[in-house]
């Protein structure tokens, strides 16, 4: 939550800024182009949403079991294909961004003779993304633009360990190499003169659970993880 208010709070400040000042419009001939191109680069927060099975805290001693965020990278190339109107895109962005998660394994104080311990689990992604986006735009007031943007990704995790052999003197968390996300987000854009500079904020939300059970000590106590990320980036795009 910290993290989406400090972005929605930057994605507020260019906007008072040129609401307070009239322009001309920058590149009038820029939604006229059927395709744009750009790039588009920024940072996640990913984590899971975490399920433990009902008799995780009894059977394993645990007093808890939970998922941490933790900051990561995203670079893309876009294509934006205009869809009969200026005001509603298809967005297709081919992505690589480097994520990682945490799980934490809190012990029970009455198993470990009266003192909380943790294990902490951290699992590494480089995934290739592939996110198909509709973009619902307003009209342009001025050079500013504001939008609402949606659809769906599929995912690769190159660095998945699902193939690797399992370590049973200090064992990992095996995932699904391949899986399918929801997005929804909102954004703004500035035109400048010669290219289109934007903000946007969004969610994903995986639809499967990830996890490979393969009763590992640090798999056993799970039900299911879900990947969830939250997603600010910038992106700077050209018409033809």
């Amino acid at each position: 939550m910290r993290f989406s208010s400090l972005i929605l709070f930057v994605l507020l400040i260019p906007f008072c800024h040129w609401s307070q000042h009239q322009r001309l419009e920058n590149y009038k001939n820029f939604d006229k182009a059927l395709m744009q191109f750009g790039v588009q680069m920024g940072m996640n927060n990913a984590s899971f949403n975490l399920i433990p099975i009902k008799e995780a805290y009894s059977l394993y001693g645990y007093r808890s079991i939970q998922a941490k965020s933790q900051p990561g990278l995203t670079i893309g190339m876009l294509t934006s294909i205009k869809l009969g109107s200026p005001v509603l895109r298809l967005r297709i962005i081919p992505t690589f961004s480097f994520q990682e998660r945490v799980i934490n394994y809190y012990s029970s104080p009455k198993i470990q003779e009266g003192k909380e311990e943790f294990n902490e689990e951290r699992i590494n992604s480089s995934n290739v993304d592939l996110p198909v986006l509709l973009q619902f735009r307003t009209l342009r007031y001025g050079n500013f633009t504001s939008y609402f943007i949606g659809g769906g990704q599929y995912s690769i995790d190159l660095q998945s360990t699902v193939d690797k052999t399992q370590n049973l003197v200090d064992p990992f968390i095996k995932l699904q190499k391949k899986y399918w996300m929801g997005q929804a987000g909102i954004g703004v854009e500035f035109f400048a003169e010669y290219f289109k500079f934007g903000m946007e904020i969004k969610y994903s939300q995986g639809f499967q659970n990830v996890l490979i059970q393969d009763n590992s000590a640090v798999s056993n106590p799970l039900q299911s993880l879900r990947n969830n990320a939250w997603i600010f980036t910038i992106t700077f795009e050209g018409g033809l």
